[in-house]
């Protein structure tokens, strides 16, 4: 899919590692709810550090956009600042830069908890210019105080919206804020939206209802969608579109990382159904 990938190989010991990150997830069913496990003890992605990777090297063939997320910013003391690192060489080589909040209450609570997550957002958050994240990851990850409009629903954008002037008059450069909608009705029975905040204009998709194989992952779904229709010249309601697309199609396959194809996205966004494909 165009991705390269860049490493950083470190020995393994013999005995503690560093070892390879294991997430362990019950997808939930019902009445259910799904619960994610963490296994990250000494994980070799929490010892990288600034220094590690050769910015100018990697932006000198071109690259566009520059994402990370608040998963990555927890894992260590050193994490956030090689996002910091590589969103400035990103800045410096005219690429898009991009953050996830991502929230993580478990991952945080290890290392500062939320004032130290809020600390810490804020830096790496000086430097981007799309933000992805809802109102919990804008309170907690943020630090914005609670919204003052009281939402109808799950799918009621108005909450949402209602916090976007605290983040920007925080940080004016700024350009898109964007979430998904989500009214859980059981583990595999959800409705489905996305809003985004674009140079502000506000777009809103519609909703649809769901029948979830996996949630795990549809808001990255949401997110790379967007960045494919923002980077390929879409209009922003369009890229949108494209994003709540992909983020519902993610929902149903297993895993978090998508099997759907950009003919299936683009069907989708433009109102196709589940009729068979012959």
């Amino acid at each position: 899919m165009g991705v390269r990938p860049f490493y950083k190989r470190f020995e393994h010991d013999g005995v503690t590692g560093p070892n390879i990150a294991a997430v362990y997830s019950d997808r939930g069913h019902g009445v259910r709810a799904p619960v994610v496990f963490y296994n990250r003890s000494n994980e070799a992605a929490a010892r990288l550090r600034p220094g590690d990777f050769d910015w100018k090297g990697i932006f000198a063939g071109g690259v566009r956009w520059f994402h990370s997320g608040g998963i990555f910013a927890a894992l260590s003391e050193t994490t956030p600042e090689l996002i910091i690192e590589g969103m400035r060489a990103a800045k410096a080589a005219g690429a898009v830069v991009s953050f996830d909040l991502n929230f993580r209450e478990k991952l945080w609570s290890i290392s500062g908890g939320r004032d130290r997550a809020a600390a810490v957002i804020a830096r790496i958050v000086e430097n981007v210019d799309v933000l992805v994240g809802n109102e919990e990851d804008l309170q907690k990850g943020l630090g914005i105080p609670g919204p003052e409009v009281a939402a109808s629903s799950k799918l009621d954008p108005s909450a949402f919206l209602g916090m976007i002037g605290r983040v920007v008059e925080r940080h004016p450069q700024i350009k898109i804020v964007a979430t998904t909608l989500r009214e859980v009705h059981s583990s595999n029975r959800h409705c489905w939206g996305a809003v985004a905040w674009i140079d502000g204009q506000t777009h809103v998709t519609q909703t649809c209802d769901l029948d979830v194989l996996d949630r795990v992952g549809g808001g990255d779904g949401f997110a790379s969608g967007l960045f494919y229709g923002l980077l390929t010249g879409e209009p922003p309601e369009e890229a949108v579109k494209l994003g709540w697309a992909h983020g519902a199609l993610l929902t149903t396959f297993p895993g978090d990382t998508t099997m759907a194809t950009l003919e299936q996205v683009r069907v989708f966004a433009q109102g196709g159904s589940a009729r068979i494909q012959r």
